[in-house]
């Protein structure tokens, strides 16, 4: 791992979480640790997302949003993706803006029927019947992922809310809709409305709470068999009534694509979801996360390094779902930024699947 090189070439986020979650402890000192907590609070890619935040702890009015919607009336990105955002740069748990939003979180969970708790989705849940019913159930699910990803895992509403998710996925993988859940009705393909088949939020709480994995060890295999197999090619709607929404989270079987020399289509995506695998403890049963991850690593140098060859940006991701998470870097002026954030992600692969890895 070339610790030296993100030293010298890292932004604060990404130097932080090498030195805490990947370098072992006798590899750093408490002051360099300390120096890189003080240089993150002070980055701007911090700075730009705390000061947004309202005094009720949400981001743009809007819980889901991934980026502008003139459909639901949003404009910035939502509080989720925000939330999580600081996680990824680094953001102490214990910050002031956590403490803020789990309080509108907690609220989620609660299961309280305040139509102000729809947020983006409340004045179309007043003319389409069944949105009010899914939108908060999409949202239990994003928190609960949030928050689980924040290490707020011992919480009986965390824990409660994880298990009647998971209870309702393993319905789902049990039944016969898990292999047909889209019908064709008219001229749209449309998602069965009795049919709750995993979504990226739902797979991120499952993957950032080993507890669980360990209580439901056999739907954890269940779901890895879904999840492996080949996924429909046709786009699908949610259908309420006369309205319909597109979904953008929902995961029916292998969501990576490659290119034929093996490089994932999403890079940023495909970065996110083989972590999400490996948290899970199954990545190796994934053939186009393998392929990926190899086909990534071949690119690295000699000091394990990432270059990809005419790189004149970050690397975008087509589908926005991991934009939250990738890159950490603002800067991408510089050739070595361009590549900090895919090295860096590597290295934390290479942690989390347990392998041998050699500082340089």
């Amino acid at each position: 791992m070339p610790v030296s090189w993100l030293r010298a070439h890292a932004s604060p986020p990404i130097l932080l979480r090498t030195l805490t979650e990947i370098l072992p402890p006798d590899a750093t000192t408490h002051e360099e640790v300390e120096s890189a907590r003080e240089d993150l609070l002070q980055y701007k890619g911090v700075t730009q997302i705390t000061k947004k935040q309202r005094t009720t702890g949400i981001w743009a009015g809007n819980i889901l949003g991934t980026g502008p919607s003139k459909t639901l009336g949003i404009k910035d990105i939502g509080s989720i993706a925000q939330y999580r955002r600081l996680i990824e740069l680094g953001l102490p748990a214990d910050s002031r803006t956590f403490q803020r939003a789990n309080r509108m979180f907690f609220r989620l969970l609660s299961r309280d029927k305040d139509p102000k708790l729809l947020f983006e989705y409340e004045k179309l849940a007043s003319e389409a019947p069944g949105v009010a019913e899914w939108a908060r159930q999409t949202m239990r699910e994003a928190v609960t992922a949030a928050l689980a990803q924040a290490g707020v895992q011992d919480d009986p509403r965390v824990r409660g809310s994880a298990h009647r998710i998971t209870n309702e996925l393993s319905e789902f993988l049990r039944s016969n809709l898990a292999e047909k859940p889209i019908a064709r009705k008219g001229t749209k393909h449309v998602l069965d409305p009795d049919a709750h088949p995993p979504t990226l939020h739902s797979i991120a709480m499952i993957a950032y709470l080993p507890a669980l994995q360990r209580e439901r060890a056999s739907f954890v295999d269940r779901l890895q068999g879904y999840l492996s197999e080949a996924g429909p090619n046709k786009a699908f709607v949610l259908a309420f009534g006369k309205k319909t929404l597109k979904p953008t989270n929902y995961i029916l079987g292998d969501p990576l694509h490659n290119d034929s020399a093996g490089r994932p289509k999403d890079l940023p995506f495909a970065l996110h979801w083989m972590e999400l695998l490996a948290r899970m403890n199954i990545l190796q049963a994934f053939p186009t996360a393998q392929r990926a991850l190899g086909r990534l690593l071949k690119d690295c140098n000699k000091d394990g390094v990432w270059e990809a060859k005419n790189l004149r940006a970050f690397p975008k991701s087509p589908s926005g779902l991991a934009d939250f998470a990738f890159p950490l870097e603002l800067d991408d002026r510089s050739a070595e930024s361009k590549r900090a954030d895919v090295t860096f992600r590597l290295a934390y692969l290479a942690k989390l699947t347990g392998l041998d890895l050699e500082y340089t």
